[in-house]
């Protein structure tokens, strides 16, 4: 959408399609060859499940939204059978195939036809591309690289004229290794790293590129998505503005922080409130900045919202709690990691425990929602910080609406790398991640059956857990969240 606005602010006219909504939707029309109890029921209900997920009442029965949600991500899976795949609602994984390796995905580009979505491709693709001459693909998880380069092969087949250009968070994650050699470069035109727009309308011809522009969402099937109402996605940064935490990608990538001004970003967003109407903004900063939540707190953008956000002593204060709140903000997301002071010193999280304690007693008090993420395994934690994490998080439930339980993964060039004896994780040229020997013999598997055995079997973790909306999680939490202030 934001590409889309930079376009037709130059008037380099322009269509969207959003491939991941389209084959779901599709794929979830093709009668099932699987023939069981479970699957002969969701097929029969899978229209009433798609409206469910469009209707509000379904937020307000974790039953029936969880039926839902298991039913159509059951159908998505079985229609993946004679491809030797696993569609999902939130994932896609291929039997033999994997997206860490560039001959796998080459294989995907030389057979489109082993794809589940190549008849959807045929059929679609000579109405989108009339008139067409450069098609961008956006690739941004590790799922959607191999049916993203089914779709360039087939493009390559039977469009040998177009031009292709690729950009896209993962794509950025290739382009940022130090070690980068391009094994696309028969197949795919221009890579592009970061945001896209300034490289895309070059590439385009604009001359004179007209500088921010509205994100154009009108191009897109609004009415389709699996939501009461539209949940309209918007970043004021790119980066992080605190940029020092041991381990993290983005410091690993060479990534700079690069904010929209706090009033510009506001402006944008109540623009875009007024126009589209939208149920919730999803606000998807790595983490939003002070000033931008003070300026919120003071100007709400007229719909409720939720994003990412830090422990820091701006939420201390329980009357700007109070102001967000009334600014429409349902829920934030906030990164704690751990609930050992020591860990998190060691990983210079700049988080205080006890500043965490009173955010969440605050963020409890004036009704917002908190889904709170935890990552296990780091080289700074050790199994008795791992019980202390434990304990923080069940004396703190009443304050924690939701949790994202995460193994750390070790970024395979960041500088600290170098300080522990790596390997990869599996074979594959285009990995981002690598193993590690931890110093206190943490190793994975010990840190899974912890988290298995021990930490979400504690009743008051328990009952945290269970409340997460499968599949979707955070992107659906909010959702659950009371819309208007208590």
């Amino acid at each position: 959408a934001r590409l889309a606005g930079a376009l037709q602010a130059n008037n380099i006219p322009c269509r969207l399609w959003d491939a991941n909504l389209e084959g779901q939707l599709w794929l979830l029309e093709q009668p099932p060859t699987v023939d069981d109890t479970w699957t002969r029921r969701a097929w029969r209900s899978r229209h009433k499940h798609l409206q469910s997920l469009r209707e509000a009442a379904t937020y307000t029965n974790p039953d029936r939204y969880a039926t839902a949600v298991n039913d159509l991500n059951r159908l998505l899976a079985m229609a993946g059978t004679a491809t030797d795949t696993v569609p999902g609602l939130a994932d896609y994984r291929h039997a033999e195939r994997s997206p860490l390796r560039s001959s796998d995905l080459l294989w995907a580009a030389e057979h489109p036809q082993q794809n589940p979505f190549f008849p959807l491709f045929q059929e679609r693709l000579p109405q989108l591309l009339a008139g067409i001459t450069t098609v961008g693909i956006s690739l941004n998880y590790l799922s959607q690289a191999l049916t993203t380069f089914a779709l360039i092969g087939l493009l390559r087949q039977q469009y040998p004229q177009l031009k292709i250009v690729l950009g896209g968070g993962l794509v950025g994650s290739w382009l940022a290794r130090p070690d980068w050699r391009n094994p696309f470069a028969g197949l795919v035109d221009h890579l592009v790293a970061g945001p896209g727009e300034g490289p895309l309308l070059e590439l385009l011809g604009a001359t004179q590129p007209i500088g921010n522009a509205l994100p154009a969402y009108d191009l897109l099937p609004l009415q389709d998505y699996l939501s009461p109402g539209l949940i309209l996605p918007y970043s004021t940064a790119a980066g992080c503005w605190w940029n020092r935490c041991s381990f993290c990608p983005e410091r690993a990538e060479g990534n700079r922080y690069q904010p929209l001004p706090a009033q510009l970003a506001l402006s944008e967003l109540q623009t875009l409130v007024a126009r589209y109407r939208p149920r919730l903004l999803h606000l998807l900063d790595n983490a939003l900045s002070p000033a931008l939540l003070r300026l919120m707190a003071e100007n709400p953008p007229g719909a409720p919202w939720y994003g990412f956000a830090r422990f820091d002593e701006q939420l201390v204060d329980l009357a700007f709690c109070r102001a967000l709140r009334a600014s429409g903000c349902v829920m934030l997301k906030l990164g704690l990691e751990s609930g050992d002071q020591e860990v998190l010193d060691r990983l210079s999280k700049g988080i205080e425990l006890g500043v965490a304690s009173r955010v969440l007693e605050n963020l409890k008090a004036v009704g917002i929602g908190v889904y709170c993420y935890l990552l296990f395994g780091t080289p700074a934690e050790d199994e008795a910080a791992a019980r202390r994490t434990l304990d923080f998080v069940a004396g703190h439930a009443d304050g924690i609406s939701f949790l994202n339980l995460a193994i750390f993964n070790m970024p395979a060039f960041g500088d600290e790398a170098a300080d522990y004896a790596t390997e990869p994780f599996y074979e594959g040229d285009l990995q981002l991640y690598t193993s590690f020997q931890h110093p206190a013999g943490w190793e994975r598997g010990r840190v899974r059956r912890f988290l298995s055995q021990e930490f979400v079997r504690n009743p008051a973790i328990a009952a945290i857990v269970r409340r997460d909306p499968p599949l979707f999680t955070s992107n659906h939490a909010g959702l659950f969240c009371p819309a208007h202030p208590q």
